[in-house]
């Protein structure tokens, strides 16, 4: 079969950066010009006569925990491959980050992490990315349909009989899940899967687990401050179900990061709007949140991605 120069090789590379970095850089630039419900002047304004500096502050401290707290958890998982100083835990997640922006789901990231490793551990990053992912996933599911369930008490949405309905679907999807644990599909089954994550030290696995959850918590609390910070007076536990409910559901829905805030933001529109929340101010908090979470680090994580080559050669 005929192989690639190694210049042809380097030109592949360096355009595939730029591509990467070009595109991200475009998607954040549209989704901020052409969103006619951005009104800035208006956001600016708010928050001048509220002045809600002090949870702006908060807000920034918990921006920075949720994507440290995320390279924590990254680098537990790493460390069982090799040891993974939280410098190099960093740049895989970042660089991972702004790959991940054209993927469905995010799911670039998979591969973008096993780019830093070799041929022989790329499987084991893989999984391992899936058990960083997994825990949190989980987490999302299960404080999402409590707050949905809380939401539902405090105002209906869904009749009680609607509600059985979704809570016997969720049963036998978890029943069916495990009674075909030994289904195998190309020699994977969730058996196979169950051993392999067993065979992770307990250690790590608790290390991880309470990572999300310390992540998971600081997430809906950036929404929750956000809130806060545009007046809203929602009681505390209903505006929390609430965002627990909406994350939830958002998340579920296929999409790329580069529209998560446009998709999240829809969801939330409709619960909100139950609320009498007014919706500019739903679309700006999805907004905020995705400048914050994903077009910051993505930004930072454009220069690991320049800098891939002639850092991994130094390995």
């Amino acid at each position: 079969m005929p192989t690639l120069s190694r210049k042809a090789k380097q030109f592949l590379t360096v355009l595939t950066k730029l591509l990467i970095v070009g595109g991200a850089f475009y998607f954040i630039h549209d989704r901020l010009t052409n969103n006619e419900q951005l009104d800035w002047q208006r956001f600016t304004t708010m928050l001048d006569q509220q002045q809600s500096f002090w949870i702006i502050a908060i807000i920034i401290v918990l921006t920075f925990l949720n994507r440290f707290i995320e390279i924590l958890k990254w680098q537990n998982l790493a460390n069982t491959i090799t040891p993974t100083p939280l410098a190099k835990a960093t740049k895989e997640v970042l660089a991972a980050v702004t790959a991940a922006l054209f993927t469905p789901n995010g799911i670039g990231e998979y591969a973008a992490k096993a780019m830093y490793y070799s041929k022989e551990e790329a499987k084991t990053v893989l999984f391992l990315n899936l058990i960083c992912n997994g825990i949190q996933l989980i987490l999302a599911v299960a404080f999402g349909i409590l707050g949905l369930v809380i939401f539902n008490i405090a105002h209906p949405v869904l009749s009680a009989k609607a509600v059985l309905i979704v809570v016997a679907i969720i049963v036998i999807i978890i029943f069916l899940l495990f009674s075909g644990r030994n289904f195998t599909i190309r020699g994977y089954s969730i058996q196979k899967l169950g051993q392999k994550i067993n065979a992770l030290p307990k250690a790590v696995h608790r290390k991880n687990i309470i990572l999300a959850t310390l992540r998971y918590i600081v997430l809906i609390h950036q929404y929750y401050f956000l809130f806060l910070a545009f007046d809203v007076t929602l009681s505390y536990p209903v505006l929390l179900a609430t965002i627990e409910g909406t994350y939830f559901l958002g998340s579920s829905l296929p999409t790329f990061q580069f529209l998560d805030f446009a998709v999240k933001g829809s969801v939330a529109v409709f619960f909100f709007g139950l609320l009498d929340v007014n919706e500019w101010i739903v679309v700006f908090v999805a907004t905020l949140i995705w400048l914050l979470n994903v077009v910051i680090p993505v930004t930072i994580g454009s220069y690991y991605v320049f800098r891939f080559r002639r850092e991994t050669t130094l390995h």
